[in-house]
């Protein structure tokens, strides 16, 4: 088993445990037969190639004859998703638990309930990651570090394609393959082009989530409650509470007034991405995928039913919730501004960290079009 980073039994979460658990756990991918498997993979790093320029040519956020810094797509299994993640979660939890290591550190018997609680965190983190690992068609992975087996660009950042979870969504919806698979890298290289053609971005999104878990003050065992209850749903176990209200998701039950404001930006930056990637999908697909529009409604028919009842407690305890909303009202932000100022109108909203929009702006877009386009014009 390849370790994470360093001393992966460390600290209060052995991540080690959570890669070797989630990777046991993870249910397997659809059959296919090894030339199958190989030509799912060639296509997907076709079409990755061909969507980069589609995506540049529509958005036009990467000006002609700028190149900007590289970064790599993979099209990786389930298990190479869920070690791409534990680094990155690692990554970014870094802060957090250090402060909770520190206000635990001194009580009786701390150095044994740490290395206890880091194995039984590791185990739950792992079965979460289980549950996860199955459902990610794709995702710009941002914060990782490089590894040998998952390399990243320059500036960090690297396109992950997990290639079990598109066969097995594309045969379910019952859609032509080869469009789907480019469907999905349409959707997947617009959130790459973001990151490379925004250098500020990557940063100001890692100093907001940083600043997010900095402020958080809980008792070291809130965080570990949350994901036990997480697992316990997977395990069968009831997601409701004693008065049948589905338990809070692991963002809400963090929050101070400082986080409140803090997720409250960090809401509206990623309603920004993931409408701005489903936009540029359906604004290329036409051109390139000749059933995107059936492609479209049946996909979007399986993210509003969710899959079971089990999926839908886990997505409120996830907050994953929250992310289709994002889909939805981030795509009719992006539509209503580029309806009327223009694409180029539209891309001053990555001039800065002040040109986003709030999460107010994001259900108003003409305020945003006021404050950015009216005051810039005067």
């Amino acid at each position: 088993m390849t370790s994470i980073g360093g001393a992966g039994t460390s600290g209060m979460v052995d991540w080690n445990l959570a890669v070797a658990t989630a990777t046991r756990l993870v249910r397997p991918g659809p059959e296919v037969s090894r030339d199958e498997a190989r030509e799912v993979v060639a296509e997907l790093r076709r079409h990755a190639k061909a969507s980069e320029e589609h995506v540049r040519a529509y958005t036009r956020m990467i000006p002609e004859g700028v190149e900007p810094h590289d970064t790599p797509v993979l099209v990786v299994d389930r298990a190479g998703w869920i070690r791409a993640n534990v680094a990155g979660f690692r990554e970014l939890l870094t802060p957090l638990l250090g402060k909770m290591q520190d206000r635990r550190a001194g009580t009786p018997g701390s150095a044994v309930l740490g290395a206890v609680g880091g194995k039984v965190t590791g185990v739950e983190l792992g079965m979460l990651l289980s549950f996860l690992a199955s459902r990610i068609l794709g995702q710009y992975e941002t914060f990782a570090p490089a590894t040998r087996e998952l390399p990243a660009g320059g500036g960090g950042g690297r396109l992950l394609l997990v290639a079990p979870n598109i066969v097995h969504v594309e045969r379910e919806l019952d859609v032509a393959p080869h469009d789907f698979r480019l469907w999905v890298c349409l959707h997947e290289e617009t959130h790459r082009t973001q990151f490379t053609a925004v250098p500020w971005l990557r940063d100001h999104l890692q100093g907001e989530i940083q600043s997010f878990l900095t402020a958080t003050d809980v008792d070291p065992g809130t965080v570990v409650e949350r994901l036990r209850e997480a697992a316990q749903t997977l395990a069968g176990g009831r997601p409701e509470g004693e008065e049948g209200e589905p338990s809070p998701s692991l963002v809400e039950l963090v929050q101070t007034p400082e986080q409140r404001e803090i997720l409250g930006r960090l809401t509206a930056v990623m309603s920004l991405l993931e409408g701005h990637a489903d936009y540029v999908m359906d604004g290329v697909g036409p051109q390139v995928v000749p059933s995107g529009a059936e492609i479209r409604e049946k996909f979007q028919q399986r993210r509003a039913r969710g899959a079971s009842r089990l999926d839908l407690a886990l997505r409120k305890l996830l907050g994953l919730d929250a992310k289709l909303r994002q889909y939805r009202d981030g795509e009719r932000f992006v539509r209503a501004v580029v309806d009327q100022v223009g694409m180029d109108g539209f891309n001053r909203v990555w001039t800065s960290p002040n040109t986003l929009p709030t999460k107010s702006e994001i259900a108003a877009p003409a305020d945003w079009i006021a404050r950015v386009h009216r005051k810039a014009d005067s």
